[in-house]
């Protein structure tokens, strides 16, 4: 089987700048909702069984304790903010699993979720939608991949070594040592992506840096690597068998009238039928293809 883990707050934030975009006024305030739940029938219909989501249910995680100038939802459009806990709700009306994360990070779950799914041998490939940058650590050679909507790519370990000269196990040293603006920690002054690729292709961990390498700087740099690293252990479920999707509930059709978006209770059931009347649908989807919408 393969198992498909989905970043629903990249999802829900590229929808709603899309429908911005666009200059679409979509059903109603909640058409970033509608694009996100389309977009995981539209993997459904295209053959996924066994998916997962993760979301933001609280931008602030336990990170912002380590470095006061870590992402907050400060400046995050009040619009967008308003749809994260209704689309939680509408995903599990939809009978999809959800991780609603606090204390931890969406991406957290992603990498626990792909942990926990990948010491099952029944698991022959484990997707992660998403194109952050720090989900490249998860990637183990093609078995757990990195799939990337934005730039159409689907990386394994060498299309991660492509893109960042590193293996993915050091992508938190990489990200240490050139920062993430997205998560608001700069990096280490003076090292740019070449270099901090050069410096990890040539000593391996920041932890085995000749002190001469970084000198004061090198405490900062094991604090953005802290930051950089995801966890792996937190027990959002107990087997992959969880993550199979049977169908919408029956409060799925009110939901999505409360919402405004009743067309998509209609493609749920319909998604629903073809997964009964599929033959195949152990066995339906055999790549992570990076083009539903």
């Amino acid at each position: 089987m393969i198992v498909h883990l989905i970043d629903g707050t990249y999802e829900l934030f590229r929808h709603f700048y899309g429908l911005r975009r666009a200059g679409s006024a979509r059903g109603s305030r909640f058409g970033a909702v509608a694009g996100v739940l389309n977009t995981v029938l539209q993997m459904i219909s295209d053959g996924a069984t066994h998916v997962g989501v993760a979301t933001d249910h609280v931008i602030e995680s336990f990170r912002n304790e380590l470095w006061s100038g870590y992402k907050t939802g400060e400046g995050v459009d009040p619009a967008l903010l308003a749809q994260f806990w209704p689309l939680e709700d509408a995903l599990r009306a939809m009978g999809v699993v959800v991780w609603a994360m606090v204390e931890l990070e969406a991406d957290d779950a992603l990498a626990s979720a792909a942990e926990i799914a990948s010491q099952d041998p029944r698991v022959r490939k484990i997707c992660i939608w998403t194109p952050d940058k720090d989900l490249a650590q998860c990637v183990r050679v093609d078995r757990i991949v990195q799939v990337d909507r934005r730039s159409k790519a689907v990386r394994d370990a060498a299309g991660v070594r492509s893109k960042f000269g590193v293996d993915p196990e050091f992508i938190p040293d990489y990200l240490a040592l050139v920062g993430d603006a997205a998560d608001g920690y700069p990096g280490v002054k003076g090292i740019g992506a070449k270099g901090a690729a050069a410096l990890v292709t040539r000593y391996g961990k920041i932890e085995n840096f000749p002190p001469e390498v970084l000198g004061k700087q090198r405490v900062v740099a094991l604090l953005f690597k802290e930051l950089a690293t995801l966890r792996t252990d937190a027990v959002l479920y107990h087997s992959v068998d969880e993550l199979q999707w049977h169908g919408p509930t029956a409060e799925f059709a009110s939901v999505c009238e409360r919402l405004g978006i009743s067309d998509v209770a209609t493609r749920a059931a319909a998604a629903r039928s073809g997964v009964l009347t599929s033959a195949e649908q152990p066995t339906r989807q055999t790549t992570c293809s990076p083009e539903p919408s």
